[in-house]
């Protein structure tokens, strides 16, 4: 039991009289409106698609009638007559409409009393904040026979997962025109699907780069019409990175994407010498993602390029991301580098090398970004764990950017967030020509969309935004992945 809850008491026939009352109030939200959706099953867009009600009659989001009535029915049930009450009958009448943010207060009044069945029948009424009346009804209940007096039981935490940064990304990129995509190897159905979906939301034309014959036997085999979609011959994998590769290097494809061939055997392509997509930068990963309990978007880099990236590799790493954080709209980027403890230990690389790439961003070798580090997870993402170890830093507890030690944290940390924190993630190769887009067997299509959707903005971004081949000052070049 827990002594915290609420008492519950109810009141049994003999005790309840003519005229008698109880109400309760309760402020209506738009989760509360999407929560009942999602439990009767009721996406009436009149609830749920601000832009849909912005037509409809009342211009805004309004919440479902049987909601507010439930609050009539939690007065009977808890208050009069109170746990052990059996609901008969009700008849309803709604007056106006209920909004986000209305408090309703809803209150029953005992009218009738029928002794030989020992029940009750009470008017009804639920008024917004304004005393405006928005239900009107009668209920007729069988009240208990036995008293009863107990803790209310704890109720569960509830989460709505939205996903409101992905949404954004999905918004922004779709506005323009679809770019024309070289699609490696597109041999699964994960990989044809996402191809697929991203064309039908406007964001890329596929262009299928790989074995005929495969590709459509694949196509037929699960039920996929591809017959809209040119088909770019490969004999194999590699001949299908090289060519998509070729593709965008000769400008008839703006983005590349990875199909069902082993990342390394694309990359292989893309850093040739000679035919690939290399600029002055290093390839890196980022991720893009939504995590339903950060107020915000994170990036976490890198989880899938650099293995055990050095100094330097870790000075292009953030830079590339500090790029990306700007094209997203995040003018001034704070960004943790991620160790085990925040202190400096020279026994322990990461925290080395977080306190010199501090220092290269003080003397303005890395830009656009507020660095801090070395920072434990915890302390970056969290003020209030920060605040109990006695941190003082402009990024633990708001950073935007997590920049981990190696790729082995990076993917797990990457990983945890997706599949125990309900996050979706988009990813993005940065640093080539063009961004490449890799997406997992494991994403849903909200992910492989977003994926998509960030590699179009990022294609449709300033090139001066994009360029950031001198952000980082370093002497030689930048070391090919």
């Amino acid at each position: 039991m827990d002594i915290t809850t609420e008492l519950l008491e109810n009141r049994i026939f003999d005790d309840i009289a003519l005229g008698d009352s109880a109400s309760m109030t309760r402020e209506i939200t738009l989760d509360d409106i999407a929560l009942f959706s999602v439990i009767s099953g009721d996406i009436n867009p009149a609830h749920l698609d601000a832009e849909y009600a912005a037509t409809d009659l009342f211009h805004h989001i309004i919440a479902q009638g049987v909601l507010t009535a439930g609050l009539i029915s939690a007065v009977l049930g808890t208050k009069l007559p109170g746990p052990g009450t059996i609901y008969l009958s009700q008849d309803l009448r709604f007056l106006a409409p209920v909004s986000p943010g209305d408090t309703i207060t809803a209150a029953v009044t005992v009218s009738e009393k029928i002794p030989q069945n020992h029940r009750v029948i009470l008017d009804c009424a639920c008024r917004n904040q304004h005393g405006a009346l928005v239900l009107q009804g009668t209920a007729t209940v069988k009240a208990p026979e036995q008293k009863v007096s107990r803790h209310a039981m704890a109720l569960p935490e509830v989460r709505l997962l939205r996903h409101e940064h992905l949404r954004t990304l999905l918004s922004r990129a779709s506005a323009g025109e679809p770019l024309p995509t070289a699609i490696a190897h597109p041999c699964d159905e994960t990989s044809l699907l996402a191809a697929l979906e991203a064309a039908r939301a406007g964001l890329i034309t596929p262009i299928l780069v790989g074995p005929v014959a495969k590709i459509r036997a694949v196509a037929a085999a699960r039920g996929l019409d591809i017959t809209a979609l040119r088909i770019e011959p490969a004999s194999h994998s590699h001949a299908a990175a090289a060519r998509a590769v070729e593709l965008v290097r000769t400008g008839r494809a703006r983005l590349l994407m990875k199909g069902s061939l082993h990342t390394d055997e694309l990359l292989h392509e893309v850093t040739a010498a000679q035919t690939g997509l290399r600029t002055g930068k290093r390839l890196s990963h980022v991720y893009v993602m939504d995590v339903p309990s950060y107020p915000k978007p994170l990036l976490v880099t890198d989880a899938a390029i650099n293995i055990s990236p050095d100094l330097e590799d870790k000075a292009h790493i953030v830079q590339n991301a500090v790029d990306l954080a700007h094209v997203l709209g995040i003018a001034a980027p704070r960004v943790a580098i991620l160790a085990a403890v925040e202190t400096v230990n020279p026994a322990m690389q990461a925290t080395l090398d977080a306190a010199a790439l501090c220092k290269m961003a003080e003397r303005g070798q890395i830009t656009g970004a507020v660095l801090d580090g070395p920072l434990a997870f915890d302390n970056a993402i969290s003020a209030t764990a920060a605040a109990q170890k006695s941190i003082a830093s402009p990024v633990a507890g708001l950073a935007d950017i997590l920049v981990v030690p190696n790729i082995e944290s990076g993917n797990i940390l990457a990983k945890q967030l997706t599949f125990l924190a309900n996050a979706d993630a988009a990813g993005i190769v940065l640093g080539a020509s063009v961004p490449i887009i890799l997406t997992s067997r494991a994403d849903d299509a909200r992910a492989r969309m977003a994926s998509c959707a960030l590699a179009v903005i990022l294609a449709g971004a300033d090139a001066v935004n994009m360029s950031g081949a001198d952000a980082v000052n370093m002497s030689g070049a930048a070391k090919g992945a």
